[in-house]
């Protein structure tokens, strides 16, 4: 029986959706994740799994709140809390990466800081437990924004960082999800963190397993700075989710934080028009995470759900998977 308890979380996600728009006060801190964005259904999940799920985006909310909450930096909240997802197979990241058409794993993952505008992704590799760890030494230890494929691979082993078997990312469910991607195509989402920190500092995260059943080393939007993650401190953090080639062409999380600097829009506005209009008329589907520079906090897509989760140091806090 599942009647009462779609009805109780359909309401406990419009509450959220409402809420976590408004912002009426300046926050000392804030913080939103996701886990992806789709066209799925409530009907699609039972409420072992919708459990499943809600434990698992609020623990990794609560990873960030506590590094925030102790005057810890955005960069390191956005981080570990990729890390907690990449470490978590019911996301496709890391650990519960989905697989390409050759039935490997090819994994990206980028970080922007706010602050200065560095930034560090990596693409393509298939052996590091946590890509996003890796982008963020190749931010802080490389004089180079983005590595690919086996030179990612030797960068991050030679900075000490934990490098695995490939077998370490097999799951059953992503195995079979690229079975039946065989018989037809199957996008998958990703996992992402936007923070704002005491110190007034942005930062944004994001990390991916791709889209299944991916082919010939296709890259998505994760890793291209401006399209699916960007960080800048005198607008917004924004971390994406969807359909990656639309997110590159478009270039949407830069775009937002352009027409907030040069147009004047709220964070709330841009990501609407970005998301909701330019992106949905050009059939791009998928949705943002997204933090401004004194804490109002936006989650929008044009799909029909984002796993997703936001947190504030004036009290809003929220978890949500369905549009409404």
């Amino acid at each position: 029986m599942k009647t009462s308890f779609h009805i109780l979380l359909a309401v406990i996600v419009s509450t959220f959706y409402v809420s976590c728009t408004t912002q009426p006060q300046k926050a000392q801190w804030a913080i939103a994740l996701h886990g992806g964005a789709g066209n799925m259904q409530l009907t699609d999940f039972d409420s072992v799994e919708i459990e499943a799920f809600t434990r698992e985006l609020s623990a990794a909310l609560v990873v960030g709140e506590g590094i925030l909450i102790k005057g810890g930096t955005s960069l390191d909240a956005v981080e570990q809390v990729v890390r907690y997802l990449e470490d978590c197979p019911l996301f496709n990241a890391g650990k519960g990466a989905v697989f390409t058409n050759e039935g490997k794993n090819e994994l990206d993952a980028a970080i922007m800081d706010g602050s200065n505008l560095k930034a560090g992704a990596i693409a393509g590799v298939g052996d590091i437990k946590n890509p996003i760890s890796a982008a963020r030494m190749v931010m802080d230890s490389s004089e180079h924004v983005m590595m690919v494929g086996r030179g990612a691979s030797l960068f991050a082993a030679s900075k000490g960082l934990e490098v695995v078997d490939s077998s370490y990312f097999y799951t059953e469910k992503s195995w079979k999800a690229l079975q039946r991607a065989l018989q037809r195509d199957k996008k998958m989402g990703t996992v992402g963190c936007v923070a704002l920190d005491k110190n007034g500092n942005l930062a944004a995260a994001t990390s991916t397993g791709g889209m299944t059943n991916k082919r010939y080393g296709r890259v998505g939007d994760v890793p291209i700075i401006g399209a699916g993650t960007y960080a800048n401190n005198t607008t917004c953090a924004v971390s994406a989710t969807g359909h990656g080639e639309f997110f590159i062409r478009y270039t949407v999380a830069h775009d937002i934080s352009a027409l907030m600097e040069y147009k004047g829009l709220s964070l709330s506005k841009a990501a609407e028009l970005v998301i909701n209009q330019k992106l949905k008329t050009a059939g791009g589907n998928g949705g943002v995470i997204a933090v401004d520079r004194i804490g109002n906090v936006h989650l929008t897509m044009n799909t029909s759900g984002m796993f997703r989760a936001y947190s504030t140091s004036t009290g809003s806090r929220g978890v949500a998977i369905f549009k409404d």
